[in-house]
């Protein structure tokens, strides 16, 4: 589906170069666990970039600063994972920026903990975000996977609804936890090259197993 930007008189409210979105849910509840790792990267990025995000209205929280030299707006959505869309779609009406200078960074089931993923464009895989954005905007973005495994029971990985629930919506620690701090950092990274040299060549530097 093809996005319009749509914009306010005088101009975009958060005018940028380019908008970085980090998939999560919102409160307190969520904010360490595996599920929310796309926040995690949004919190680094906001460092590196001196604009953390403030919530503005009910369905986000961005903040406007500088990485690369670009102008970057940095958001989280204050909607939950399965309504996405509507966050994004808000962010390209107030940034100005198009869908081709969009990243989304989110978490993978099927990939092992800490593994890092890159690429321009593609399908939703089945993630409830995705599918959200893609409704509401299409799905011609740049994105990151970044890996949290899959929950195992009895030595075996497991598909069940309810343990893959309670596995995403935990806090992880240990070597995982290390794994993904080490994702996060080299996801942010990652984002500086997308957004200079674009997503393949990001993807073939910051390619991790």
């Amino acid at each position: 589906m093809a996005f319009r930007k749509l914009f306010s008189k005088g101009g975009p409210r958060f005018a940028a170069d380019w908008l970085v979105v980090g998939l999560g849910n919102p409160g307190e509840q969520y904010a360490r666990t595996r599920h929310n790792v796309g926040f995690w990267v949004i919190n680094e990025l906001a460092k590196r970039a001196g604009a953390q995000p403030k919530p503005t209205g009910s369905t986000m929280a961005i903040g406007v600063g500088t990485l690369g030299g670009e102008r970057v707006a940095l958001v989280k959505p204050r909607t939950f994972m399965n309504a996405s869309g509507k966050a994004v779609a808000q962010a390209l009406q107030w940034t100005g920026c198009d869908i081709k200078h969009t990243i989304v960074i989110y978490d993978e089931l099927d990939l092992g903990v800490g593994a890092l993923r890159i690429r321009a464009g593609g399908g939703h895989g089945g993630h409830n975000g995705l599918k959200s954005i893609g409704q509401a905007v299409g799905l011609d973005f740049s994105r990151i996977r970044i890996g949290i495994g899959r929950p195992v029971v009895d030595g075996k990985p497991t598909w069940e609804p309810d343990d893959v629930a309670e596995y995403v919506l935990s806090a992880p620690g240990g070597d995982d936890k290390r794994l993904l701090d080490e994702a996060v950092k080299a996801a942010a990274d990652a984002i500086e090259v997308i957004m200079s040299d674009g997503a393949d060549a990001a993807g073939n530097r910051f390619y991790r197993r």
